[in-house]
């Protein structure tokens, strides 16, 4: 990996390209953008406003860093075909969803009309062109039927989902595989000249990100107030990762795929180790010993949401087929988050760029 995901195999394969790039206003997307700026790629985002004046997107000025960004909704699938084909993209990032557990929950048919109904909206953008394109569909480990048996999850695993939120992101890999095989399927590649893969990751943290329900912001904002963190789940095991370990996964992904357009059209988990896990509390151990302050205790619901207490994911195929490997334990990235927070004094870009160049120069340790 240390030779793959570099400043300069990724250069090689981005500079001057032309990338369309959904959800470019959330947490990842905004990451998403800044390294594809550095690459040297044009960057079209189509995405909803940022939900809050402090978000990362606003807070790294991303209208400047796009080379045009379009606020309009998914579910418009009209004008995103439109702003699709007008921009030409050589690749398609769709990173655009409902991303919360819990919100799935407040607003499940919302959540099902973003996140299976908007995959297809994308999909069919796709279709519409006639020209080359590589396209990677983001969608999360919580796709598999999940008994909680503490075996890590293969990609050709049952897929499922207990909650509104995973069975939303189960049908958008149902739709994906459906596309893939009926109109880009790569046994008839030279017909439809698309390459579609779909990657799996989640739990991811770092710096910059400011959504309602995730442990590092509940951290964050609690010892900003001077509070208390309350865990809801403290025994709950999770493949954390930090948000620079799946984009540099999609990006070499992508660069895979334009080299070769007919091998890598499926799909792929990105994770840690399977034995590097850490529960919701030791998380909030470390990230607090790192930041410097604060406290927690447990706020465990009896009547709470169902959320899955124990998720561990399989990367050994991207191993194989990508010659991918995660760069950061967990330690590390709950550190590095810390560190961007813990920060006051330099703005979210230079922080993030700092981060980003020292993790695909492979100097984050």
């Amino acid at each position: 990996m240390e030779k793959m995901v570099s400043k300069e195999y990724l250069r090689n394969a981005f500079r001057g390209k032309r990338v369309f790039l959904t959800g470019h206003t959330g947490f990842k997307g905004a990451w998403m953008l800044q390294i594809l700026q550095w690459l040297g790629a044009q960057v079209k985002g189509y995405s909803l406003a940022p939900e809050k004046d402090n978000d990362l997107y606003n807070q790294i000025n991303g209208d400047k860093i796009c080379y045009s960004s379009i606020i309009a909704d998914i579910g418009d699938k009209q004008k995103l075909q439109s702003e699709m084909a007008r921009f030409e993209p050589d690749f398609v990032f769709h990173f655009a969803a409902q991303a919360l557990v819990r919100r799935g929950y407040e607003m499940p048919s919302y959540t099902f009309l973003v996140n299976a109904q908007g995959t297809a909206h994308v999909l069919d953008a796709v279709r519409s062109l006639s020209h080359p394109v590589v396209g990677v569909m983001i969608t999360t480990d919580k796709v598999y039927d999940n008994p909680e048996r503490g075996t890590p999850f293969r990609e050709d695993d049952k897929l499922g989902g207990y909650d509104p939120y995973s069975a939303s992101k189960a049908a958008a890999e149902i739709i994906i595989d459906s596309y893939r095989r009926s109109f880009f399927n790569p046994a008839n590649y030279g017909s439809h000249n698309k390459s579609i893969a779909a990657a799996r990751a989640g739990n991811v943290i770092g710096g910059g990100d400011y959504s309602d329900d995730r442990i590092v912001c509940d951290i964050v904002r609690a010892i900003s107030f001077g509070d208390t963190v309350g865990l809801r789940n403290p025994a709950s095991v999770r493949p954390w990762q930090h948000v620079l370990e799946p984009l540099g996964a999609y990006l070499l992904l992508a660069a895979k795929m334009q080299a070769d357009r007919i091998s890598y059209s499926t799909a792929y988990n990105f994770g840690p180790d399977p034995n590097d896990m850490l529960t919701v509390e030791d998380l909030t151990k470390v990230f607090i010993n790192h930041f410097g302050t604060g406290a927690y205790k447990s706020t465990l619901q009896d009547n709470a949401p169902h959320e899955a207490k124990l998720l561990l994911l399989d990367s050994s195929k991207a191993k194989e087929q990508l010659g991918w490997t995660p760069k950061l334990n967990a330690t590390r990235a709950i550190q590095m988050t810390a560190e961007w927070y813990a920060d006051k004094n330099t703005p979210a870009a230079d922080k993030c760029m700092k981060q980003i160049e020292a993790y695909f120069s492979n100097k984050t340790s």
